[in-house]
């Protein structure tokens, strides 16, 4: 999903007049989130990091993800130290190498539980991306491969479960589709 460049011209301006360093990128997976974040990030310069990489692998979920979130980055942030995170790596099943974060005026966050409460008194701004569960199906298939259909239905059951307790759709400052365009209020 790519926004187009008054979609793009408008968020900007809304981050711009939030004031927010901290820009959140929030959805269930596969709904556009990594290319929204990547724009962002190349219209900010600001660097951008993803819940991918923070993720303890398909068990862990979106909430260990936030955890991780919370500890590597939102709270070195705030102390004004260092921001650095371990990126988890998916075929070896553990925890790789680290990788620090060059201090920007913005910093771009994206991933499931990306825009988890936590990040609510840090005037976080939240975009929330959302799509169809068959098309986000579709979308990490074609990704992952057949082979990750089990670890799909169950990823997709966790952030459910995450998105009713957090709210996130709710809390989110603008609304976008999987594919770019304003979400209809429901």
């Amino acid at each position: 999903m790519s926004v187009s460049p008054g979609v793009l011209g408008e968020l900007l301006e809304r981050i711009r007049v939030a004031d927010a360093r901290l820009v959140c990128v929030d959805g269930p997976a596969g709904s556009g989130k990594t290319t929204l974040a990547a724009q962002l990030g190349d219209a900010l310069e600001a660097p951008v990091i993803h819940m991918d990489d923070l993720y303890e692998g398909w068990a862990g979920g979106p909430d260990a993800g936030a955890a991780n979130l919370r500890r590597w980055v939102l709270d070195p942030l705030v102390a004004g130290e260092l921001v650095r995170y371990r990126r988890y790596d998916w075929v070896d099943g553990g925890w790789a190498e680290w990788h620090e974060v060059p201090s920007s005026a913005h910093l771009v966050v994206e991933g499931c539980g990306a825009a988890a409460r936590q990040v609510d008194p840090l005037g976080a701004f939240r975009i929330w991306v959302e799509a169809g569960d068959a098309e986000r199906l579709r979308r990490g298939l074609a990704r992952d491969g057949a082979e990750a259909r089990d670890h799909w239905i169950g990823w997709m059951a966790d952030e459910a479960a995450h998105y009713e307790r957090e709210r996130t759709r709710e809390r989110a400052d603008v609304r976008l589709d999987g594919f770019g365009r304003p979400a209809e209020e429901a």
